[in-house]
């Protein structure tokens, strides 16, 4: 099966990669460039598109689809992400028009997002916003038309398989079922990247920088991967993102592979950094596609010295910060 919905790998691979959407404010030079070195790279998936702010326009959505077609002609799987929080009639217009589009498969963000997507009658990928948490919610989505989901990044690994239980085959079938809730859904889980934590309608780079939401100056712009915050101790804590509130340090599954397996996953989601992201991409496939030593991948990581470190609390049922460094 080809084209939107369709779920290809290439090659015999335990993990397929994915190249999750861009979350800071990037210039259109950086993102070109970005995008570009990802065309060459491993993985076979991209989320593309503004999924935070309304008011980044550095790409309008003509420009993402035309980034989206060049991603494709380079053998990439293009996903369209949506934003997350949705506050006014022009958000809906955007959204409208990303469903509306048949070139790539879309992200649902929010509840909005599956509304017209489901509206639509299109098959799409549920985001890692979207409260999933028990296999009669999956299943209740599949029936929306959902062909994928994006795991909430809090879930410990060992829940995974009882939401939705491993599938001989990671593919989408080509005639669902009638209620299309029997179905195989892959599974996406984070597997590196600062965890989002939350979306508010109030800025708060903006507000640290004592200016209003609508008179930003896109001062986010100058954090590429987030404005970090550390406690009174001078710990780094967290990464405030314009609207966005993400962990200060970078969540990790390197050391996870068998537990990832076990719990049926089959495509792991690689958050992108301003920096240093070609070898996170490089380790992973090594690591997870190739046999790779995970203790040497992850002591190249450790020395990467991420701002805020490394964490994997959440995929051993802990608190999220936790970083236990432990392989598989």
């Amino acid at each position: 099966m080809t084209g939107p919905g369709a779920d290809v790998v290439k090659e015999e691979r335990a993990f397929a990669l994915t190249v999750g959407p861009v979350l800071g404010y990037w210039s259109r030079r950086a993102l070109h460039d970005f995008y570009a070195d990802v065309a060459d790279s491993c993985v076979e998936t991209v989320v593309i598109g503004e999924v935070v702010c309304a008011r980044r326009r550095e790409m309008k959505l003509d420009d993402w689809l035309a980034l989206g077609a060049e991603l494709r002609s380079a053998g990439k799987e293009v996903v369209l992400g949506t934003q997350v929080l949705i506050e006014s009639e022009s958000d809906l217009r955007l959204l409208r028009r990303q469903a509306g589009q048949r070139e790539f498969l879309v992200e649902a963000g929010d509840a909005s997002a599956l509304n017209v997507l489901a509206g639509a009658g299109v098959p799409f990928v549920l985001g890692p916003h979207i409260n999933i948490y028990s296999a009669a919610a999956l299943r209740e989505h599949r029936r929306l038309g959902a062909v994928r989901w994006v795991a909430p990044a809090e879930l410990p690994l060992a829940s995974l398989s009882r939401i939705n239980p491993p599938a001989p085959d990671d593919g989408v079938a080509a005639h669902l079922p009638d209620d299309g809730a029997c179905s195989p859904v892959a599974t996406e889980v984070l597997a590196f990247g600062r965890l989002p934590l939350a979306f508010s309608a109030r800025c708060f780079t903006a507000r640290h920088h004592k200016l209003s939401k609508d008179s930003c100056d896109f001062r986010c712009a100058d954090d590429a991967d987030g404005l970090l915050l550390s406690t009174t101790d001078g710990t780094p804590f967290l990464a405030l993102n314009g609207i966005q509130t993400l962990s200060a340090a970078r969540h990790c599954l390197i050391g996870e592979r068998a537990a990832l397996q076990a719990a049926g996953v089959t495509r792991l989601r690689l958050s992108p950094s301003a920096a240093g992201f070609a070898e996170v991409l490089a380790l992973f496939d090594a690591v997870m596609n190739h046999d790779a030593p995970a203790d040497m991948a992850r002591r190249r990581l450790e020395a990467m010295a991420w701002p805020g470190g490394l964490a994997n609390g959440y995929a051993g049922g802990g608190a999220g910060l936790q970083w236990t460094g432990a392989s598989a």
